[in-house]
């Protein structure tokens, strides 16, 4: 059984996941932190979100050891995060076709 995420009832792996994922602003960090590590100050700027939910989020991502915080560098996708890029990645592909033929 898998550690229950903030607002998930259910305890299955991919409903915490899900749960998680589906907070705003949780997939927007994961994404700004594809190529590089991000000081807390420059997630918040591109995203655009408060203070508040950018160190809320961070704090989940982190819990759900997605994120880590390197003190030299900033926040960082783990492996773990990484793998998670990497399952998004198809999609982001289709999402660019789907983009043309919506134009």
């Amino acid at each position: 059984m898998v550690k229950r995420v903030r607002g998930s009832t259910t305890g299955r792996p991919i409903m915490a996941l899900l749960d998680l994922l589906g907070r705003r602003w949780t997939l927007r960090i994961v994404w700004e932190l594809r190529e590089e590590p991000r000081r807390f100050r420059e997630i918040q700027d591109l995203i655009g979100a408060s203070p508040t939910i950018v160190n809320t989020r961070l704090a989940e991502l982190r819990e759900a050891k997605l994120v880590e915080l390197d003190e030299a560098a900033g926040y960082r996708l783990t492996a773990l995060g990484k793998e998670l890029l990497r399952l998004f990645l198809p999609l982001h592909v289709w999402s660019e076709k789907w983009a043309k033929a919506t134009s």
